[in-house]
């Protein structure tokens, strides 16, 4: 399987468990890893053949825009989930960094997930 990638896209979203968090937006790295098969669109230079990673992108702007969660587990959950069906993704991983939530100690928490068949 090929792997189409979108790497450091920003979000911002309500997320967090703190009543501060729930008022603001923040911000949110997402790196995807989207399974797929190039062939059919690399043999006839056939965009309509290729995932979108224009579509991809915009639809995940959405959803950070509309979301309020408070972890950011079931945010990437949810997303991954909706992406998978809507753009008939087979397998996928994503990696979700909350930037500056543990000031001190590290640049970014988060997590990664991976999800579907390879």
């Amino acid at each position: 399987m090929d792997i189409v990638f979108i790497e450091g896209l920003e979000v911002d979203t309500v997320i967090g468990a703190y009543d501060w968090e729930r008022t603001i937006r923040q911000c949110l790295r997402l790196d995807l890893s989207l399974g797929w098969d190039n062939r059919p669109a690399a043999a006839g230079d056939d965009l309509s053949k290729a995932l979108d990673y224009a579509a991809v992108s915009t639809r995940v702007q959405t959803f950070a825009s509309e979301a309020q969660f408070i972890l950011v587990e079931t945010f990437a959950e949810r997303l991954i989930e909706l992406l998978m069906h809507e753009f008939q993704i087979p397998w996928m991983r994503l990696r979700l960094t909350k930037p500056g939530a543990v000031p001190a100690a590290a640049g970014g928490v988060g997590v990664e997930i991976e999800r579907g068949c390879r």
